[in-house]
């Protein structure tokens, strides 16, 4: 069963970014999931209990959560396209954020 998390994190601030909208995308941009990360800046189960091999996108909504906060974002929002290759595998996301820039791998 491949099951999905992800993880924000805000470098600038040097905390969780809670209430970030995450929406889990076909590769075609056909919603999924969405949802928003908890007060860790976590979101332990993301979509369906089970996704197919292929390609998905990660679309988190940033320029909400930074106008929040008084602050512009140069990346309204943060777009992770990855690759689903084994039916079995745990895939996690980490995103590190803040309002000029993000990092992105693959976590586990």
């Amino acid at each position: 069963m491949t099951t999905l998390s992800t993880h924000v994190l805000d470098t600038g601030l040097g905390r969780p970014a809670s209430g970030v909208g995450v929406t889990l995308e076909t590769v075609a941009g056909q919603p999924i999931w969405s949802g928003e990360t908890d007060a860790d800046g976590r979101v332990s189960t993301l979509g369906p209990e089970t996704l197919d091999a292929g390609d998905y996108r990660l679309r988190f909504a940033t320029a909400p959560y930074f106008a929040a906060q008084g602050k512009r974002t140069f990346y309204p929002e943060v777009v992770v396209v990855f690759t689903v290759d084994d039916a079995d595998a745990h895939f996690h996301v980490p995103v590190l954020l803040n309002a000029y820039g993000y990092s992105t791998y693959r976590g586990s």
